[in-house]
């Protein structure tokens, strides 16, 4: 089923709340009644890597396609413009691995780790040992960039197939949840005052831009999509694959089983 522009526009301005009550609600979320932090972790994890594999990279591949044949015209197709748009989702994850890498070098997660020997230790990394104000802006303003791209691209995935567009929020809102974790650990006080609020509203921002000024043209969509991709890729392998006791294996395949299922019997109905 395909929606007609007003429509993807108001129903993705729902999606874009859902998402924004779930970055608020993450604390909660990850510490539900009778189910562990690692389960829910996990079980986001699979679903997410199920994502990554079966539906965006073929869908990165296909843009590339599309831009291929956009730009024949006016250029000869070489091997190096081939890459192009895989190029962009390399410049996409190296970005966000560059900054996880900056926040552990001045005193992040990565020091509190070897400091504290314990990830979920309750240390203030915002002290004298933590990342400056300036890491902090740095890496959350990254993750506005991130969100406000997510929701900017929502009403052209609903338009074309709502399926799909509904599939990817249920693998960005349980995404959200484990990124919400990283952060604090990361900038523990700053965080809470703040930077959740800041993502949730990023995520409205992004929907306000696409409603006035609607994502247009192959190369534009193309791009953006390929950008958002390999920042996802670096997100879904750092923090939902997690390693050790905060990990289950079980919970981890039953996400991952389930959300290729679904993405298959949607595949399947939409042909």
């Amino acid at each position: 089923m395909e929606l007609s522009t007003g429509a993807s526009v108001a129903a993705s301005l729902g999606i874009a709340v859902l998402l924004a009550a779930l970055h608020l609600a993450a604390p909660r979320v990850r510490k539900l009644p009778l189910v562990p932090e690692r389960a829910t972790g996990s079980f986001a994890g699979g679903l997410a890597v199920a994502y990554v594999f079966l539906h965006l990279l073929p869908e990165v591949a296909e843009g590339n396609e599309a831009v291929g044949e956009l730009l024949s015209s006016a250029l000869r197709p070489t091997p190096l413009t081939d890459l192009g748009i895989f190029a962009v989702a390399l410049a996409g994850f190296t970005c966000f691995y560059g900054l996880e890498r900056l926040a552990d070098r001045h005193g992040g997660r990565g020091a509190r780790e070897r400091r504290d020997g314990d990830a979920g230790s309750a240390a203030d990394t915002d002290g004298a040992h933590g990342p400056g104000a300036w890491v902090y802006r740095l890496h959350l303003g990254s993750f506005l960039v991130y969100n406000a791209l997510i929701t900017y691209t929502m009403a052209l995935r609903l338009r074309t197939g709502v399926a799909f567009a509904l599939l990817f929020t249920v693998a960005m809102g349980l995404h959200f949840v484990l990124t919400d974790r990283s952060l604090e650990e990361h900038y523990r006080r700053r965080f809470r005052h703040g930077g959740r609020y800041a993502l949730a509203a990023a995520l409205l921002l992004g929907w306000g831009l696409s409603a006035v000024l609607a994502p247009a043209g192959t190369l534009l969509v193309s791009v953006l999509t390929a950008a958002l991709a390999g920042s996802i890729l670096l997100n879904v392998f750092k923090e939902e694959i997690p390693s050790g006791r905060r990990s289950s294996f079980p919970w981890f395949l039953t996400g991952l089983v389930l959300y290729a299922v679904l993405l298959a019997a949607v595949t399947a109905l939409s042909e």
